[in-house]
C-alpha cells in the first residue's frame, strides 16, 4: 500500500448503537483527511499531535449532531498553544462527504519536551453549532481540565449537555514498510442513550467540581456504563488505527455481546470554505480609511487564511463598503 492507495473504511465515521446497554457511538478513522488538515502547516510535534485529536473528536461528535451547517470545536488557552480550532461542515446532500479543516496558534518559544495537552495551560473548550441563517447559534463551555481533550470533551457533554460520554482514541504517525510516513487516527466515541438516561445531577450541582458521566447514572444505567467502558478500554493501539481492522469487526471484537447495530457510514475529507469572494465580504464592513491602514507598502490588500494557508492579494479600491457601493450604483 502507498500513501494515497485509500482503505475502504480510512476518512469514514461508522455510527452503532449498543441496544443491551442503551448506547449510541461512533467509530472513525482518519488517513488522508488529517494528512490535507496537518500539511498546510508546519506545526511542531506536540502541536501536531494536538490538532491531530481535536480533528478526531470533531469527526466524531460532528457525526453525532443532526447539523444543517457547522459544528466548531475550540480551545482557547493561556498556555504555550493558545489556540485551537476546528469546523466540521455538514455533507450538503445525502451521500455527500462532510468537511473537517483545523488550525492551532501557538508561542514557539514556550513549547516544552511535557506532553502534548501540558502544552495547553488554563482556559476552556468549546463547543459551537451554527444551524445556519434564520437560526441562534449555540455555544458551551467546559473547562480545560482532565488529562486530554478528550477529556475535556468528555467533561463539556456531561456539564452542559448532561450526556455521558467517553472517547478512546489513538493517533500518530504511521511508519508501514514501503509508506511514506504520514498522520493517522482511529477512535470511539460512546455515549448514554439521552431518553434512557436517568440523570441524578444537574450542571449546577457538585459544589463547582466538573461534573464526570459517573456523576450522571445510577443503578443498572451506571452499571451498564461501567461494563461497556471496561470494554472499550481493552482496544489496541493498532484494532484503532492500524489497516487490518474495520469499523464493523472492532465494533464486534469490543462488543459483540452488547447487541451491536450498525447505521450507514459517513465519509469525511478536508475542506476549507474560503474564497476570494469571502474575504471581500468580510472586508465589506470597512471604509476606505479603513482599508488604506490595512494596505501594504506594495499597495495591496493581502489576505490568508489560517487553515487551509491561501493566500489573498486584492487592490484596495476593489473592496470595503465605498467600493461596493460604487459597484452597486455602476450597476444601477
Amino acid at each position: 500500500m502507498t500513501l494515497g492507495s485509500k482503505i475502504a473504511w480510512d476518512d469514514t465515521v461508522l455510527p452503532f448503537q449498543l441496544d443491551a446497554s442503551d448506547m449510541r457511538g461512533r467509530i472513525a478513522r482518519l488517513d488522508g483527511t488529517l494528512d490535507g488538515i496537518l500539511k498546510q502547516h508546519n506545526y511542531p510535534p506536540q502541536v501536531e499531535a494536538l490538532v491531530a485529536e481535536m480533528a478526531l473528536l470533531t469527526a466524531l461528535i460532528g457525526q453525532t449532531i443532526k447539523l444543517r451547517w457547522k459544528l466548531s470545536l475550540q480551545v482557547q488557552s493561556k498556555g504555550a498553544v493558545r489556540m485551537i480550532a476546528t469546523d466540521y461542515y455538514a455533507p450538503q446532500n445525502e451521500g455527500d462527504e462532510a468537511r473537517i479543516r483545523a488550525y492551532a496558534s501557538y508561542d514557539a518559544e514556550r513549547l516544552t519536551d511535557a506532553t502534548p495537552f501540558e502544552q495547553v495551560g488554563d482556559g476552556y473548550f468549546a463547543v459551537l453549532i451554527d444551524q445556519g441563517e434564520g437560526t441562534k447559534p449555540y455555544q458551551g463551555i467546559a473547562p480545560l481540565d482532565g488529562e486530554s481533550l478528550a477529556a475535556c470533551a468528555g467533561a463539556y457533554f456531561a456539564q452542559s449537555e448532561q450526556l455521558p460520554t467517553t472517547f478512546g482514541l489513538s493517533f500518530g504517525k504511521s511508519s508501514e514498510p514501503g509508506v511514506a510516513e504520514h498522520w493517522r487516527a482511529g477512535g470511539v466515541m460512546l455515549q448514554h442513550m439521552p431518553k434512557a438516561s436517568p440523570f441524578v445531577a444537574s450542571a449546577d450541582q457538585g459544589n463547582g467540581e466538573t461534573l464526570k458521566p459517573e456523576d450522571l447514572l445510577k443503578g443498572e444505567a451506571e452499571e451498564n456504563w461501567n461494563r461497556v467502558n471496561t470494554l472499550l478500554s481493552t482496544v489496541e493501539e493498532l484494532e484503532l488505527i492500524g489497516p487490518s481492522v474495520s469499523p464493523t469487526e472492532l465494533l464486534l471484537r469490543l462488543f459483540h455481546e452488547e447487541e451491536p447495530r450498525v447505521y450507514d457510514p459517513q465519509s469525511v475529507k478536508f475542506g476549507c470554505t474560503c474564497s476570494e469572494d469571502r474575504v471581500r465580504q468580510s472586508l465589506s464592513i470597512y471604509s476606505a480609511k479603513d482599508i488604506e491602514k490595512m494596505t501594504t507598502p506594495e499597495g495591496r490588500v493581502t489576505a490568508d487564511c489560517q487553515f487551509c494557508s491561501a493566500h489573498y492579494d486584492l487592490d484596495p479600491k476593489s473592496v470595503g463598503f465605498e467600493a461596493e457601493g460604487a459597484e452597486d450604483k455602476t450597476g444601477e
